[in-house]
């Protein structure tokens, strides 16, 4: 077996069209829009990569054939913000094979302490911007943006230590989930106590603007979570954009109070149901599909919310989920909620009120390298 870093056309393609090669046999992998994944690992294309420095790793047999791929990098914001030397891999795709999973994993750890890191951390996915590997719950496909993998890969990481579990929670309207009426009562007397507070969809046309009310409320409502680095707006930007021609106006909500944004709810249909069922085509009906079908879809997710500190505390963060429901009960819909901090013990005791079930849980590891 021999790693080497990608610099070739060949070694990139090879790179990124690994995944679908190890699990094409698995009901639960879902192929990315490849159209956008063979050129999102150039640091031009990626806001993320752009402001990092990183190295793409590619695992061959013998025979020439790649057998596994990782990515080790440097996010100099998350750096700067925690003041740490903290490395980060992430797309890590590896054979069921305890050599060649050893390989790449020393292959990253030696290339971080080269570059002067004491840790490492992930796997966090600086492209499909998902974290951890599937720890619990790996028999259901993944929403979009968010990661699956085989259960063999954990065995690569013996040497290293939990460093956060995120957890999915989900409710199925389908299945006859009801919000308590409670809530809805709740949000009525709540508009009447607060008549400032008002609440808009997101405007298609103007994605800037949405852009910098999301980017705003997160930075000052999210600094205090675990791993969270103050976004810039092009990263926002960047994801609004690949959402835009999918998204659902009822799914996502900007909340203002006298006319500035206090907070946010951003969720999206899955459109990974039709990845699966277009291989992850555009071409020649993929692009259709993907723009008329994800209306018809009834699988969402919930990626974000986010109340600014002034208004925390005062139950908005509850108001903007029932407002949710509200728009989308007549859908008879799933909703899945992802990436929540096995340790945010507020939001989870709320989310479990509202009715949620705990379904699946990701873990995101870390190394000391100077042991």
């Amino acid at each position: 077996m021999l790693v080497k870093r990608v610099k070739t056309k060949k070694d990139m393609k090879k790179f990124v069209r690994l995944p679908a090669v190890l699990h094409k046999d698995s009901p639960y992998f879902v192929p990315p829009m490849w159209l956008e994944e063979r050129s999102a690992y150039y640091g031009k294309n990626n806001p993320i990569l752009s402001n990092s420095d990183y190295e793409l790793f590619l695992l061959n047999d013998d025979s020439g054939k790649a057998i596994g791929r990782t990515i080790a990098y440097i996010d100099f914001n998350h750096n700067k913000f925690y003041k740490v030397e903290m490395a980060f891999f992430g797309a890590f795709d590896c054979i069921d094979d305890p050599a060649a999973g050893a390989i790449l994993v020393e292959t990253a750890e030696k290339w971080a302490i080269e570059k002067g890191m004491d840790t490492i951390r992930g796997p966090i996915h600086p492209v499909a911007e998902n974290w951890g590997f599937v720890y619990d719950g790996y028999y259901s496909p993944p929403m979009y943006m968010s990661p699956w993998n085989p259960p063999y890969y954990h065995k690569f990481f013996t040497e290293y230590s939990k460093a956060k579990d995120l957890l999915v929670y989900e409710v199925d309207m389908r299945k006859g989930y009801v919000l308590p009426e409670r809530y809805i009562s709740f949000f009525d007397k709540f508009l009447k106590r607060y008549p400032e507070v008002s609440f808009r969809r997101m405007n298609k046309k103007d994605i800037k603007t949405d852009a910098k009310a999301i980017l705003d409320v997160s930075n000052q409502s999210l600094l205090d979570n675990w791993g969270y680095v103050p976004l810039e707006l092009p990263v926002m930007e960047d994801m609004l954009k690949k959402l835009k021609l999918v998204v659902d106006p009822d799914a996502v909500w900007i909340c203002e109070a006298d006319g500035k944004p206090v907070g946010y709810c951003l969720g999206f249909p899955d459109i990974n149901i039709i990845f699966k069922k277009t291989g992850g085509r555009l071409f020649p009906t993929g692009w259709y599909r993907l723009l008329f079908g994800s209306k018809k879809l009834k699988e969402y997710r919930l990626f974000g919310l986010a109340v600014h500190p002034e208004w925390q505390g005062k139950g908005l963060d509850a108001i903007m989920y029932i407002n949710l429901y509200k728009h989308l009960v007549h859908k008879n819909i799933l909703i899945e909620a992802n990436y929540m901090l096995e340790d945010n013990f507020r939001i989870l005791n709320a989310l479990e009120k509202l009715g949620m079930e705990h379904i699946k849980t990701y873990r995101i590891y870390e190394k000391n390298l100077m042991s």
